[in-house]
């Protein structure tokens, strides 16, 4: 039998009113868009996700006469029509809800403790996703170094999410000091650390909302519900942090008492089965982390011909094309940051992609056209020296030398500019 230590008062109906709502609408944000914070649910939870899936679009079709696509699933954006849609679903189901339970259970004096699990719930779903988060950070796995092509890309062409990834991974510190702030406020929401817990992830998840928010970043609906609930672990204390802080009146925060079982034995297998958790799905995160830096980020091992090559000589059929030439397909750069794909900047300043195929033993190298008109590029490859690529083969029928320079990358302003202590005038260029 379980016990709470909890003193029992007598709710007054609003509060009772406000929990029945909470207590519906976070547990269904928490299951139905976990976002990797419980390991598994996604599994656990793919059959009621797939009705979501037929329900939401009907819904939005038959109902709300919505008329933008709502059938994008969730992906790398977390701010599609479809979640809009199933957030305001959510809010309707939890209104009804709170209805319905409330005429059913009107004599109930208080859910002490049902809020007391409704609070481990919430403090577990937000600690593991700052967790994650931070975890990513101190690494630079979220928020890489300015690539190749973003270095290449002329500002006013970057959009704002892509001006605040350039802004956010350009500084290593600046990574770790969010990576901290963030992990902090998870290893703070235990639960006698739990206020100040919520109070630095409520901290964290503003700045990642603000930031979402003014850089049109497509996480606004997931770093929001961060924000409401860190404020609801910190609202029954918000009266008595207020009048500590603006009227230096001396307060005494109440615990929240954990429920006891009867027996020792049933209270060790409780704790041992909580710290599993935690220490199972913290380890499980960092090591998807770190086996993901290798996969995509900052050790993911750099290609043989790794860099930014200038073209210098441009012959195509036997005859030299002069450098300003407006030509079709005519190359200005090339660009190979990744193994298996390349990009050619074009005399007109626009990009095209290719797959590489790389064959260092035979120097020979194959460009591919992701396009449907299946540009081909066959070359023999050779360096005449430490910084002079030379191309020679076709590109489909035509014959095609290329020669190239390769760029120092520490010539970009961005990166050689580094750190001072000390500037008598502002470089703000």
């Amino acid at each position: 039998m379980m016990h709470s230590t909890l003193i029992d008062p007598k709710w007054s109906l609003s509060k009772k009113i406000a929990f029945r709502f909470f207590f519906i609408l976070l547990i269904s944000l928490i299951f139905l868009n976990n976002n990797n914070a419980f390991l598994y649910v996604q599994q656990l939870f793919f059959y009621p996700t797939e009705i979501l899936h037929q329900f939401v679009p009907w819904f939005a079709k038959s109902i709300l006469r919505y008329h933008y696509d709502y059938s994008i699933f969730p992906n790398g954006s977390g701010d599609t029509s479809y979640n809009y849609i199933l957030l305001l679903i959510l809010v309707l189901a939890s209104l009804l809800g709170c209805l319905i339970w409330s005429v059913l259970d009107r004599k109930r004096t208080n859910y002490s403790k049902l809020y007391y699990w409704l609070i481990v719930l919430v403090r577990y779903y937000l600690g593991f996703t700052m967790m994650l988060y931070g975890s990513v950070k101190i690494i630079q796995l979220q928020f890489p170094q300015p690539t190749l092509h973003r270095l290449l890309e002329p500002i006013g062409e970057t959009s704002p999410m892509g001006l605040a990834w350039t802004f956010l991974g350009f500084s290593t510190g600046y990574n770790i000091f969010m990576g901290i702030l963030e992990v902090s406020a998870a290893l703070l929401l235990f639960r006698r650390t739990m206020v100040m817990g919520a109070f630095i992830a409520l901290i964290a998840s503003v700045n990642i909302m603000a930031i979402n928010y003014f850089f049109d970043v497509p996480v606004k609906l997931l770093s929001t519900t961060l924000m409401v609930m860190s404020m609801f672990i910190l609202a029954p204390y918000i009266i008595t942090i207020v009048k500590f802080l603006l009227f230096e009146e001396p307060q005494r925060l109440n615990p929240l008492h954990p429920p006891f079982f009867r027996k020792k034995w049933q209270n060790i297998s409780f704790i041992a089965i909580k710290y599993l958790i935690i220490i199972w799905t913290v380890v499980v995160m960092v090591n998807n982390a770190l086996t993901q830096q290798h996969i995509y980020g900052s050790q993911l091992p750099k290609p043989p011909l790794y860099g930014i090559y200038n073209v210098s000589e441009y012959i195509l059929n036997g005859k030299m094309v002069a450098p300003l030439t407006i030509q079709e397909n005519k190359w200005k750069q090339m660009v190979i940051e990744y193994k298996d794909l390349a990009s050619i900047k074009t005399i007109d300043d626009s990009f095209a992609y290719f797959n590489l195929a790389l064959n260092q033993k035979d120097k020979k190298m194959e460009l591919i056209s992701k396009k449907p008109d299946s540009t081909q590029y066959k070359f023999n490859y050779k360096f005449e020296n430490d910084s002079t690529l030379v191309l020679s083969g076709t590109r489909n029928q035509d014959a095609l030398t290329i020669k190239l320079s390769k760029y120092n990358l520490n010539n970009f302003r961005l990166i050689n500019q580094g750190f001072h202590w000390i500037n008598e005038y502002p470089n703000n260029h």
